[in-house]
C-alpha cells in the first residue's frame, strides 16, 4: 500500500480479507492500521467482526468488541447486526439475544440474523417466537407448533408467502430446500427409497449445481454399500461440472486461528497431534464404539476406511483442541461442511471420556457435546 493510505484503504483491505474468510490476515491488517495512527470507524469494525464470525473466532469477536465500547465507536444497526451474528456462530447466542434486545432500532437484518442464530442453535421454538414478534404469526406457526398439529403443504405454503412478503426471500428459499434435505438426511434410518428418490430429485431440481446434495446422497448410498451408485454421482458431478467443497475445520487458540483439512499434516505441531489421535482411538476402541466407515466414500478395505476416518479435519481440530488447552476451557471447531456421522459419534464419546465440553459448528447447525451426548439428539 501507499503511504498515504486512508480509512477507506485500510477499510476495504479489512473487508476484502474479511470476504474470503482470510480472518487472521484481516486482523493483523487491523493491527496495523492501530500502529499507523489511523483510527477505525463503525465501517471497519463491521469488517473485522464479520472476519471473526466466519472463523467462530470467539476469543477474537469478544476483544473487537471491547475494543468498540473502549474506543466509544458508535454502534449503529449494522455493527449491532454484526455482533448479534458474531455471538451467535461463536457459540454465545446468550451474548447475542443480549445485544439484539438492547437494540433501539431494528430493521429486517437485524431480526433475521437473530432468528437465524437461534436456529442454528437448535432454539426452534425461540427462533419462532421472535419470527413470531416480528410478523405477528402468533397465532399461525408457533401455535401449531405448540399444539402439535402437524404442517401441511399449505401451511409450509403460507410460511413461504410470508416470508417472501417480508422481504425475507432468502430465508424463504432456504426454508423449501431445507424442507427436502431434511427428508433426505431423515431417510437415512430407513429403507424408503421411494423418499429418497423424491427428495433428491426435488432437491437436484432446486439446485443442481450445489455440492452439498451430490455428497448427500453419496452418504446414502455408501451406507448401504451402493458403490455402483457413489461412483454414478461421482460421474454426474464431474459432467455437470460440479466441484466439492474441501472439508475443513478451525479452531482458535490464543487468538489465532488453526485451519485442518483431512489428513492434514502441514501443520507444525502435527506429530504432538498424532500422539493425540491415538490416544482417543484407544478410548474409542475401549468405549466399544464401532467406526461408521460409510462415512468414507472410497471402495476400498474397512482398516483403510477407520484409518482414513481417524484423521478427518474436524477430529484434527479437535484433538488440537485437547493438546493444547485444560478443563474447563471449551473446544470450539468449526467446520465448512456437515458433521461426519462417525465423527459426530466419537465427539460424544471424547466428551465424556476426556471430561471435556466440545462445540462444533457446522454447514447446518451447532453442537454441543457434553458427558457423551448431543444438544442436536444425534438429528442433524
Amino acid at each position: 500500500m501507499a503511504e498515504d493510505r486512508n480509512l477507506v484503504a485500510w477499510s476495504s483491505m479489512i473487508g476484502g480479507y474479511s470476504r474470503v474468510g482470510m480472518v487472521n490476515e484481516a486482523l493483523d491488517l487491523f493491527r496495523d492500521m492501530q500502529a499507523a495512527g489511523v483510527n477505525p470507524d463503525e465501517v471497519t469494525m463491521v469488517s473485522v467482526i464479520s472476519a471473526c464470525a466466519k472463523a467462530g473466532a470467539l476469543d477474537l469477536g469478544r476483544w473487537v468488541h471491547a475494543f468498540i465500547d473502549r474506543k466509544g465507536i458508535t454502534v449503529d444497526l449494522e455493527l449491532s447486526t454484526a455482533l448479534i451474528d458474531m455471538y451467535a456462530k461463536c457459540g454465545l447466542i446468550e451474548r447475542a439475544r443480549l445485544v439484539f434486545d438492547a437494540m433501539v432500532e431494528r430493521d429486517t437484518k437485524a431480526w433475521s440474523a437473530m432468528i437465524v442464530g437461534l436456529a442454528m442453535h437448535g432454539l426452534a421454538e425461540d427462533a419462532l417466537a421472535i419470527f413470531s414478534r416480528m410478523l405477528q404469526l402468533k397465532r399461525y406457526w408457533s401455535t401449531m407448533q405448540e399444539m402439535g398439529i402437524k404442517a401441511s403443504m399449505e401451511n409450509y405454503g403460507c410460511m413461504v408467502d410470508l416470508l417472501c412478503r417480508s422481504g425475507l426471500l432468502d430465508e424463504a428459499y432456504s426454508f423449501v430446500t431445507s424442507i427436502w434435505r431434511n427428508l433426505l438426511v431423515a431417510s437415512k434410518s430407513s429403507n424408503r427409497t421411494d423418499i429418497v428418490g423424491l427428495a433428491s430429485k426435488k432437491l437436484f431440481e432446486l439446485e443442481p449445481q450445489n455440492p452439498e446434495n451430490y455428497v448427500l446422497l453419496s452418504n446414502l448410498y455408501a451406507l448401504n454399500s451402493q458403490w455402483d451408485r457413489v461412483r454414478y454421482m461421482r460421474k454426474k458431478m464431474k459432467d455437470n461440472n460440479v466441484t466439492v467443497v474441501a472439508g475443513c475445520s478451525s479452531i482458535e487458540i490464543n487468538s489465532y486461528l488453526h485451519k485442518f483439512v483431512v489428513s492434514d499434516g502441514s501443520h507444525p505441531e502435527i506429530k504432538e497431534i498424532r500422539v493425540v489421535l491415538r490416544e482417543i482411538a484407544d478410548r474409542v476402541l475401549r468405549s466399544g464404539h464401532k467406526p461408521w466407515t460409510a462415512a468414507v466414500l472410497h471402495d476400498v478395505g474397512e482398516e483403510e476406511k477407520e484409518i482414513a476416518l481417524c484423521e478427518h479435519s474436524e477430529r484434527l481440530a479437535i484433538a488440537y483442541g485437547l493438546l493444547k488447552t485444560k478443563a474447563p476451557h471449551v473446544i470450539r471447531v468449526v467446520k465448512n461442511l456437515r458433521f461426519c456421522p462417525d465423527c459426530h459419534e466419537v465427539s460424544k464419546i471424547i466428551s465424556k471420556s476426556y471430561g471435556r465440553e466440545i462445540i462444533v459448528r457446522d454447514r447446518v447447525r451447532f453442537h454441543r457435546f457434553i458427558g457423551g451426548s448431543c444438544s442436536c439428539k444425534d438429528f442433524w
